[in-house]
């Protein structure tokens, strides 16, 4: 029962977590310009992570939360806004 509970809450996470940076990246780029590639990239690592929570008891809680949450921010790192943002910055 702890190890469905655990991936459950880990799921909603991952949900959570997709859903406001698609939301953040449709405010900031608008519909045009939105990176549909970073939210598939998002989905699909979110997948694989909870998949080996499920699979794995052995993996925390904590370390799959914190793992997703890494690879959002690497994930946005590449986005254009911030790209944007760090031409300016640079140049």
């Amino acid at each position: 029962m702890k190890k469905l509970i655990q991936t459950l809450l880990l799921a909603m996470f991952v949900v959570l977590t997709t859903a406001s940076f698609g939301y953040a990246e449709f405010i900031t780029t608008g519909l045009a310009n939105f990176p549909y590639f970073h939210l598939g990239c998002l989905i699909i690592g979110g997948l694989i992570i909870v998949s080996l929570k499920h699979k794995y008891a052995q993996i925390y809680l904590s370390e799959a939360i914190g793992s997703f949450a890494l690879y959002v921010v690497l994930v946005a790192l590449f986005t254009s806004p911030v790209v944007d943002t760090l031409k300016t910055l640079v140049g």
